[in-house]
């Protein structure tokens, strides 16, 4: 019998996105629980660590987006064929969660100069640093022509459109000099599970 997956997070994609995606992925069901502020206060001491995302799995909880994100991908077949290709994965997943930590970093900034000021260092030269890097080693696998690892796609791939729809927010032109990842985003996006997943989420601003 499957297990029965509940994922609690807020209505946002913040740090449960890459779960919901990975099941979407994976074409699983769960149940996405997605509390307001006030509910959260009332079960935050029922959760292991004092904070979302929890996934419980028939019942018992996991904390820790990441160790959640992975624990999904090992269980479906997402996390790569050998030892090698999960030490890849999550090479990629660590590298991208780099990528996304500055703009994160920068959307809590309360005075509107420096944001703008950090942002657009982030924007013209953090940003295509690390593209730069990442395009090189995905035309290392099959040409750029598959996926980050592998024969098929991962987490690692998955990570990749998560963090690139945090990216949307510098504009349309990411992307623009780095065809391969490009392209990898849309053959990802365009996996039908995760199309439809995309296509009905919660419009959200994050």
């Amino acid at each position: 019998m499957a297990p029965k997956y509940r994922l609690t997070y807020f209505n946002v994609r913040g740090f449960a996105e890459i779960i919901r995606l990975t099941f979407a992925a994976a074409g699983v069901e769960f149940e996405d629980v997605r509390v307001t502020e006030e509910e959260w206060a009332k079960i935050k001491p029922t959760t292991p660590l004092g904070h979302i995302p929890m996934l419980e799995i028939d019942g018992k909880p996991l904390a820790q987006s990441n160790a959640i994100a992975h624990y999904v991908a090992r269980e479906h077949g997402l996390a790569g064929e050998s030892n090698m290709e999960q030490a890849q994965v999550d090479m990629f997943v660590d590298t991208w969660q780099d990528v996304a930590k500055p703009l994160i970093d920068i959307y809590y900034i309360k005075d509107e100069e420096t944001k703008r000021e950090l942002t657009k260092k982030y924007s013209e030269e953090t940003v295509p640093t690390f593209m730069a890097s990442l395009e090189k080693l995905l035309c290392s696998n099959n040409d750029g022509d598959g996926f980050l690892v592998g024969n098929k796609v991962t987490l690692a791939d998955i990570a990749f459109i998560n963090v690139m729809s945090w990216l949307d927010s510098l504009g349309p032109n990411v992307l623009e000099k780095f065809p391969k990842l490009a392209a990898l985003r849309k053959r990802v996006e365009a996996i039908e599970t995760i199309a439809e997943y995309i296509k009905q989420r919660p419009k959200t601003d994050h």
